[in-house]
């Protein structure tokens, strides 16, 4: 068996048409989801992308080994999904960003990566991959006319030509890898970890422009009462409240348009798998890290301790041989799971205590479990001040930083550093409670309410449903606050024998 991991950045469910968008085109996925089984409700572990992506490889929670920020990778001591499969023999090629493995685990889980369209992937070994921005920023715009305000993130577009792009080089030179295989070459994981859609919102046309503003669904309103204060600070620290109503109407759009290039690039690699006839005895995977707010409330990308629909909330589509053709599982699933399920397809079994369960039967038309509950969680502890955005850019007030399109994210983390305080949340296909050490905690009825707008932590209406899921979080705590090694060690001193 091989595995295409096609991995979109900051792409959130809802925004696709297969997911219910009643505007948006995304041909490529809907046919894979056709083809496929489309988990509908598959929620991440983290909405930052290192994070997410740390516990997508083991299985782990983030708060199991500290995995909360964009600088703590894995690293050699720890397990990973493609660990295990470069053990077993897989050929493990990657084209894409990081934001997972520290630079001493790449030999240890990858054979051949790289992530810089300058640095070609030479036969026969790995290749030094560059470090990158982490942010999926583009190339300069070709538009002859003015950027839009600078700290929403909204740009104009990158120009006509579909393959001058940060990402369709990288889906090239996977293309290029199924095209080189042979019969007897060592089963494979392509991994394409993309930056598309994530900010800055722009992209090439005709895609750019594919959408008006003005004919979209209506978004989530900002200045909503009983929300955390970063929905307000974002705004603030942005200048977004000084904007006019309808830049989040045109970033939305944007947005949307940036999905429908990913589904285009998907569609050349899906093509290419029927030509090469790998498709037969390949499962692919379409997911994403986390989502989007994409104007959602009046804000733009996604925050440490947000945990609504929008950002964790992704889509997870896989096609495997044999499976059960537009199979929808309406139960909840995580993220990690991706980690179970690819170990099962592929015959291996992990050696080490994880939380993630195989969907293998989901695969196959069984329902999923609908009692079950998903986690996310995020922030930091002013306790740790090292894991606060924005330290650097806080020490220098020089017109580079200050006209970097992160300045205000990391500005806002220093000057408020409560505003990013650490938050977990567990969701049930009913309800979702979010629980916050300092601020605003957040509770919503997601049959009466399912765009969150209405928090009702504190309506005693609601007290009951409150306890059932404070004390249904506090054993979740427990039960995943550590893991023990499956490797035991011997109780007595160096040199003993017996």
């Amino acid at each position: 068996m091989n595995f295409v991991f096609f991995f979109a950045d900051e792409m959130r469910a809802e925004s696709l048409a297969c997911y219910g968008h009643p505007v948006v085109q995304t041909p490529n996925i809907d046919r894979l989801a056709g083809q496929g089984v489309r988990f509908e409700q598959c929620h991440v572990q983290h909405t930052v992308c290192t994070p997410s992506r740390a516990s997508l490889m083991t299985g782990w929670y983030p708060h199991v080994s500290g995995h909360r920020t964009l600088w703590h990778l894995l690293r050699p001591h720890e397990p990973s999904m493609f660990r295990y499969l470069k053990e077993a023999g897989y050929h493990i090629e990657w084209h894409g960003k990081n934001d997972l493995y520290s630079p001493e685990y790449f030999p240890i889980a990858v054979d051949q990566y790289n992530v810089s369209a300058k640095a070609g992937a030479q036969a026969g070994g790995p290749t030094r991959a560059g470090r990158g921005d982490g942010h999926g920023r583009g190339e300069r715009n070709a538009e002859d006319k003015p950027e839009p305000p600078l700290y929403s993130f909204l740009r104009n577009s990158t120009g006509n030509d579909l393959h001058r792009t940060g990402d369709m080089p990288k889906v090239q030179r996977g293309i290029d890898f199924l095209q080189s295989r042979r019969e007897d070459d060592p089963p494979f994981m392509l991994y394409l970890p993309l930056s598309v859609p994530h900010p800055p919102y722009h992209a090439p046309e005709p895609f750019h422009s594919m959408y008006d503003p003005d004919k979209l669904p209506p978004l989530r309103p900002h200045g909503l009462n009983n929300k955390p204060d970063f929905y307000r600070l974002i705004r603030e620290y942005r200048h977004l409240d000084e904007e006019p109503e309808r830049l989040m109407r045109q970033i939305q759009a944007v947005y949307l348009g940036a999905i429908s290039y990913s589904d285009w690039m998907l569609g050349q690699l899906l093509e290419t798998l029927e030509q090469t006839g790998l498709a037969d005895n390949t499962t692919v995977i379409f997911a994403a890290d986390h989502g989007d707010w994409a104007g959602d409330y009046g804000l733009v990308e996604k925050w440490p301790s947000g945990l609504d629909d929008t950002l964790t909330h992704v889509p997870l589509i896989i096609r495997t041989p044999g499976n059960s053709a537009g199979h929808v599982v309406p139960e909840q699933v995580e993220l990690f799971d991706i980690m179970a399920t690819v170990l099962d397809l592929a015959g291996l079994k992990a050696e080490h205590s994880h939380f993630a369960r195989s969907l293998t039967q989901q695969l196959h038309g069984a329902p999923g479990d609908a009692e079950r509950a998903v986690f996310a969680e995020g922030g930091y502890d002013v306790r740790e001040p090292h894991c606060f955005e924005g330290s650097s850019l806080r020490e220098s007030t020089n017109t580079r930083n200050t006209n970097h399109v992160y300045w205000p994210k990391g500005l806002q983390q220093q000057e408020q550093p409560l505003s990013v305080c650490r938050a977990t949340m567990i969701r049930t296909l009913t309800h979702k409670l979010v629980r916050r050490v300092d601020g605003v905690s957040e509770l919503y009825d997601l049959q009466a309410d399912p765009q969150e707008l209405n928090n009702v932590y504190g309506d005693s209406r609601y007290a009951e449903v409150r306890s059932n899921l404070e004390s249904r979080m506090l054993d979740w705590y427990i039960r995943t606050s550590d893991v023990t090694p499956f490797q035991e060690d011997p109780r007595g001193f160096p040199g003993d024998a017996g």
